[in-house]
């Protein structure tokens, strides 16, 4: 008996390792075959990765370069309008800042013997409701009382400053001293400022507006 129970306990012994020969055998054949997919998947994989590359750059070389050329040119055009704008803009103000100046003097400013031809002269620089206003006014009242009355105005603008200016429009407050002489009597001295609204016509700066202050 004891001879056959270790025959049987032998046999046991060596069909063990057998079974783990086979189950070891057949994790290395699935690892091979795991390790064999891999590599075909990688490979296969490898290939795409050119096209993804190229595909972005086309994408980058026609839509982004192109749409970064288009913003660059809207700001350079931008920045390019606002400069025009500005000296646009610095220009009407310097000239609407003169016109006023010299229409106003001109406006106030007559003798006895030449007032009918300074005030014609000076309703040239004025246009609109108040043209029409300042003709009916001088050819009514200042005309007749200054040739009968021997009436004379000198008219000074010793200061302005730009209120708005833009290329057709503009607003200027003026400070203007005016001294007026009634036959053989003394001169009196009058100060005031007035608001004058100009409007560009054609190459011309004219008062549309004269509003005391």
């Amino acid at each position: 008996m004891s001879n056959h129970s270790q025959d049987q306990t032998t046999e046991e012994e060596t069909t063990v390792p057998s079974d783990m020969e086979t189950e070891q055998v057949e994790d290395a054949e699935k690892t091979d075959e795991s390790t064999e997919a891999a590599d075909e998947s990688t490979e296969a994989a490898e290939p795409e990765k050119p096209k993804r590359r190229i595909q972005w750059a086309r994408v980058f070389a026609f839509g982004v370069l192109p749409a970064i050329a288009l913003l660059l040119a809207l700001g350079a055009g931008y920045l390019k309008w606002m400069d025009n704008s500005v000296r646009n803009d610095e220009s009407a103000r310097d000239e609407s800042i003169k016109a006023a100046k010299d229409s106003t003097v001109a406006m106030l400013s007559y003798k006895p013997d030449t007032v009918e031809q300074q005030l014609n002269a000076a309703r040239d620089l004025l246009t609109g409701y108040f043209r029409d206003s300042y003709t009916s006014l001088t050819h009514d009242v200042v005309i007749p009382g200054a040739k009968q009355k021997q009436i004379s105005a000198v008219a000074t603008v010793p200061a302005a400053a730009s209120v708005s200016a833009s290329p057709r429009h503009a607003v200027v407050l003026v400070f203007v001293n005016q001294t007026v002489i009634v036959g053989q009597d003394a001169p009196t001295d009058t100060a005031s400022s007035v608001r004058v609204t100009l409007d560009k016509l054609g190459d011309r700066w004219l008062i549309s507006k004269f509003d005391p202050v």
